[in-house]
Order: C-alpha cells, then sequence, then structure tokens
C-alpha cells in the first residue's frame, strides 16, 4: 500500500508539473506577442539632408549592411512611392563626379533594420537645398519671411506642407492595404541658410520649437526627434555660431529629444566632408546616419 500511494503522488505531480509547464508556456507565448507593425520614420532637411556621400567609398562590410536591410526598409523620397533601400542614381558633375549618391537616411535605415529585425521600415524623405527654417521649412510659413530669405523658386515652396503631403500619401496606402505601423521619429538636418542672418539665427530655437510641435501634432505626440547640429560657415558674421547655439539650447526644453554635436574645426574629423567644406561625403555621410539612427533607437520606449 505504502509503495501504491508513492507512486500514485508521483504520477499525480508529474501531472500537475506537465499543467503548470503548458500553462506557463501558453501565458509566456500571449504576452510576448512580437510587434510587426511597419516603423515610420520622417526625414528633412536641406542639402546635407538630401546627401551628397558617395556610395561607391563605403567599404564591403557597410554596402552588405545595406544590402541585408534592403528587404525589410524602403525610402518615399518626395512624391515618389516606396523602393528598397539603396542608393539615389544621380549625375556626375565637375564638384561630385561620382553617381551613386546618398543621405543620412541610408544608415539610419540599416541601423533601424538591424535593430527591429521583425519589422519593416519606411522612411519618407524630403528635403530641399539652400533653404531655411525661418522661410520654406516654417510651419508657420510667411510670404515676407520666405521672400527674403530663399532665392528664386524657392520664395514659394512650402516645405512642410509639402512634406505632410507626402507622408498622410505613405500612411494612406498602408492603411489600404490593411498594414499596422508606428510613426517612431523625425529626422532633422538642416540649418546652414538660417545664418543668412542675424535675426534669422536668434530664431532657430524658437522655429525648431514650432516644426517638432507641429510634425507631433499631426502624426504621435510623443514622438522622439533626432537632429544634426550644424557647422556650417555660411551667413552673416556670428550668425553660423549664434544657429549652433540655439540647436544646442534646444534638447534642454523636449526631453524626448537628441542632438548629434559636431565640431566646427575645418578638419572635420568628426563627420568628414567633401573639399567644398560644406556637404559632408561618403564616410561623413555613414557616422551622421548611424549616429541619428541609434539616437532615434535610444528614444524608443520599447
Amino acid at each position: 500500500m505504502y509503495f501504491k500511494s508513492i507512486a500514485k503522488l508521483v504520477i499525480l505531480s508529474v501531472s500537475i508539473g506537465v499543467l503548470l509547464s503548458c500553462s506557463t508556456q501558453l501565458t509566456t507565448q500571449k504576452s510576448g506577442t512580437i510587434d510587426t507593425a511597419t516603423k515610420v520614420v520622417l526625414l528633412a532637411g536641406q542639402s546635407n539632408m538630401a546627401g551628397h556621400g558617395n556610395f561607391d567609398d563605403l567599404d564591403k562590410s557597410t554596402k552588405q549592411r545595406v544590402i541585408n536591410a534592403a528587404s525589410r526598409v524602403f525610402i518615399s523620397e518626395g512624391n515618389n512611392p516606396p523602393k528598397p533601400l539603396s542608393y539615389k542614381p544621380r549625375k556626375k558633375t565637375e564638384k561630385y563626379p561620382f553617381e551613386k549618391g546618398f543621405g543620412p537616411e541610408l544608415m539610419v535605415g540599416v541601423v533601424l533594420a538591424e535593430r527591429y529585425p521583425d519589422n519593416n521600415i519606411l522612411l519618407i524623405k524630403h528635403s530641399r537645398g539652400g533653404t531655411s527654417l525661418e522661410g520654406a521649412w516654417n510651419p508657420n510659413w510667411d510670404a515676407e519671411k520666405a521672400k527674403y530669405m530663399e532665392k528664386g523658386p524657392k520664395q514659394t515652396a512650402k516645405l512642410y506642407s509639402e512634406h505632410l503631403g507626402y507622408i498622410q500619401s505613405n500612411l494612406n496606402k498602408l492603411t489600404s492595404k490593411g498594414e499596422d505601423f508606428n510613426v517612431i521619429g523625425l529626422v532633422w538636418v538642416q540649418g546652414e541658410n538660417d545664418a543668412k542672418t542675424m535675426q534669422s539665427a536668434s530664431n532657430y530655437k524658437d522655429n525648431l520649437t514650432q516644426l517638432v510641435k507641429a510634425y507631433r501634432q499631426e502624426f504621435n505626440p510623443d514622438m522622439p526627434f533626432v537632429f544634426l547640429q550644424t557647422n556650417s560657415r555660411y551667413g552673416q558674421k556670428g550668425a553660423a555660431a549664434m544657429v549652433r547655439k540655439r540647436m544646442a539650447e534646444y534638447p534642454k526644453t523636449d526631453a524626448n529629444s537628441r542632438m548629434i554635436s559636431t565640431s566646427a574645426d575645418i578638419s572635420w574629423s568628426d563627420y568628414p566632408k567633401h573639399s567644398d567644406n560644406v556637404h559632408y561625403n561618403g564616410e561623413g555621410q555613414r557616422r551622421i546616419g548611424e549616429a541619428l539612427g541609434k539616437a532615434l533607437i535610444e528614444l524608443q520606449k520599447d
């Protein structure tokens, strides 16, 4: 009897253990549901956002990282439909004698793909060289300011509004296909042309605050914001330094933001530039994209 009782207790204990194990597995599977929603990132700015990096200057391992990411990372630039992440074909010029260009979006996409292996990434980018936040990019666009700050056709450009249209078009397409998505951040590379006057330079922090607020109101009130500090020498005396100062002040009033600091030393050893001392070369753009992408990930709440 004694041994029979022990045997029954052992069988009962094993049975309970199996049931508890199954229950634990089911609970874990339920609570550990993988988020596969498309992660949407907004990118905006002027010529260094447009990008003058030479893709052929990247090393083999970096190019392979781009190839690996391209199956899940897509970029829609301007009003164009999304394409797999890659370089952007361009015409050779005397100043930039290469045909495969890229900007910060390339490595932002790669870094995000490597961090989020279960998600597609959609980058929605709009950029235009030689434009200011005081003028063409201002969400509270003003014809008089735009005329003073911008040149030629750019005087009537309303770049923030244009970007909104491109973003909404892409999001509508995701919705129509029944795809879930989350807008996870705004990436900003701009600032050089706001050094045109000391007044526009002094206004930079306030203008940037309004810009970020406008994007957040449209797409995500808690949207992380990352940006590159300009180190241009363009503009009125002292104005470029003022833009840098105003940029550095911004994150102090926005806990959900990060600025990628740059050196004003013309050796450009942190983020290398072309010989024009204005636009970042391939290595510079690689480093900038990596830095912006990592900063964006650090601000995520997942």
